[in-house]
């Protein structure tokens, strides 16, 4: 990214500023303006439809490859406008990690999907003792490497679902991003694999700044610091989890949220 960029904010790992998106003629988002606080666990909800994914995936502007998408204002990441002519995609996605509602492990090895992004970003030549000690660390930061650690030649797509998504979470980590998105990331888990995934997602904030999507209020109650609830493509409110849940400010909130509607 350019180094020309302002500083960011104190504490802040994602400003996003009336931002506005378009697929084609619809527009999906309205004047968003979002402070996403540096080391903890945000969680984005709201009903099918109200511009969850879209603004998620335009952190690491995924959502680019429509190509029928248009934007307007700014998302600035660690200070640094992700939007901006000047910014390479990516470098943006070596700082923004992103991991999907289905675990989508590569077709090789567990070994060769921990190293897979440290290879398509780091160009270095790394030693095999190297290369075991990231494996290592990044297995170790997803709690499976005790699992895991006596066949890491064996194809990644023999893991039970969860282990596969706690893999495609640690195949992130090597190239050390400073914001994890998470898409809805244990809508395909049984109960006992999500309580596994939120663990680790409560284990990883302080490393990393996290921003989950989930329609699971739930999970969006156990697993986040604070909360952001859209509706039609615009923030509706935004504040401490437990304060969201207990006392909304917004009724349209406390409607979401008591299952009156989405």
């Amino acid at each position: 990214m350019a180094e020309t960029h302002p500083e960011p904010a104190a504490g802040l790992a994602v400003a996003v500023r009336r931002f506005n998106l378009w697929y084609g003629d619809f527009q999906a988002l309205f004047d968003v303006d979002l402070d996403i606080e540096a080391g903890i666990v945000t969680a984005l909800i709201g009903p099918s439809g109200c511009g969850k994914s879209t603004l998620l995936r335009s952190c690491n502007r995924i959502v680019e490859r429509l190509g029928y998408v248009r934007t307007a204002g700014s998302i600035e990441v660690l200070g640094h406008d992700v939007q901006h002519p000047s910014a390479s995609r990516i470098q943006v996605r070596r700082q923004v990690g992103m991991v999907f509602q289905r675990p989508n492990p590569l077709p090789i090895s567990i070994r060769d999907n921990v190293l897979f992004s440290q290879q398509l970003h780091d160009r270095r030549r790394w030693s095999r003792s190297d290369q075991d000690a990231v494996v290592e660390r990044s297995l170790r930061e997803v709690l499976l490497w005790d699992r895991v650690k006596d066949r890491l030649h064996e194809r990644a797509v023999g893991l039970s679902l969860e282990e596969q998504q706690k893999l495609c979470i640690a195949r992130l980590l090597p190239t050390k991003p400073a914001v994890l998105l998470m898409d809805e990331p244990c809508s395909a888990l049984d109960p006992a694999a999500t309580a596994a995934v939120e663990e680790l997602i409560w284990n990883l904030r302080g490393r990393y700044s996290i921003l989950i999507v989930t329609h699971n209020m739930a999970q969006a109650r156990r697993a986040s610091d604070r909360c952001v609830f859209m509706l039609m493509g615009r923030v509706v409110e935004h504040a401490d989890t437990e304060q969201m849940f207990v006392a909304p400010a917004r009724q349209e909130t406390a409607d979401y949220i008591e299952g009156r509607f989405g």
